[in-house]
């Protein structure tokens, strides 16, 4: 069974990072956006696998997202 969580991407200075909302806890980072993108889908997994072996229960996706446009004041 697969299962889409929403994922918050943070850039900075020397690379990235992510986390998942759904999942507290489940982070990753990397120097690349493209490393960073396969080590949160490792970390999802590995989360969810956990989880399972401890007898919790897996919460289902339930974060949405959506873009804002918002003015700028005037400089």
């Amino acid at each position: 069974m697969t299962n889409r969580y929403a994922i918050v991407i943070e850039r900075g200075e020397s690379g990235c990072s992510a986390f998942v909302p759904d999942l507290p806890g489940c982070i990753a980072a990397a120097t690349t956006e493209a490393e960073l993108r396969e080590l949160i889908r490792e970390a999802i997994e590995f989360h969810l696998e956990g989880m399972a072996l401890n007898g919790e229960s897996v919460p289902q996706p339930s974060t949405e997202f959506e873009y804002i446009d918002a003015q700028l004041p005037a400089a």
